[in-house]
């Protein structure tokens, strides 16, 4: 069985391939290097190493580095991007993924240099192509942010009226 399969008794994976083919996100802005246990648009885990050559980190802060809770909120916003333009199908392919809303965000311990991160989100509701998420992130099983995300897939057609004005 390769990442993208999913058999009744086994939940999906997704490697930085499939991740790439997911999100339209590229570095430095890509906040997450793999997916498990995605179960359709219900719920999956997203994984991202942190490591202390990532840029945000020569300014946030010199001495002291920690990842922006920004930064963290997007890693949850992309793992759940991810798992709902999986559940659309292997031949989908979404232009963008727009987040529409932060709500409930709390930020409890910092996030630093050797860190894996892990992204828990699950829904809460749909409906046509907008989702909402709880997520949680955690290192070391200790909970370090947590919020409620939505977002919207759309397509490169859509995109020009939501531009014009």
């Amino acid at each position: 069985m390769n990442d993208q399969q999913t058999t009744e008794n086994s939940l999906a994976t997704a490697d930085i391939g499939r991740l790439l083919k997911l999100l339209p996100h590229r570095y430095p802005f890509l906040m997450v290097d793999r997916m498990f246990d995605m179960d359709r648009d219900v719920s999956a885990t997203g994984l991202k190493n942190v490591t202390f050559n990532e840029p945000f980190f020569q300014g946030h802060f010199p001495g002291f580095p920690v990842m922006p809770g920004v930064m963290i909120i997007e890693g949850l916003a992309q793992t759940a991007g991810a798992l709902c333009v999986h559940s659309l199908g292997e031949s989908y392919r979404p232009q963008l993924v727009y987040f529409m809303g932060i709500d409930r965000a709390k930020f409890r311990k910092p996030v630093v240099p050797g860190d894996q991160l892990f992204y828990h989100v699950r829904k809460i509701r749909s409906r046509g192509r907008a989702w909402r998420f709880a997520g949680d992130a955690k290192v070391n099983d200790q909970t370090v942010a947590e919020a409620e995300i939505s977002a919207m897939i759309v397509d490169t057609d859509e995109t020009a009226h939501l531009h014009a004005g």
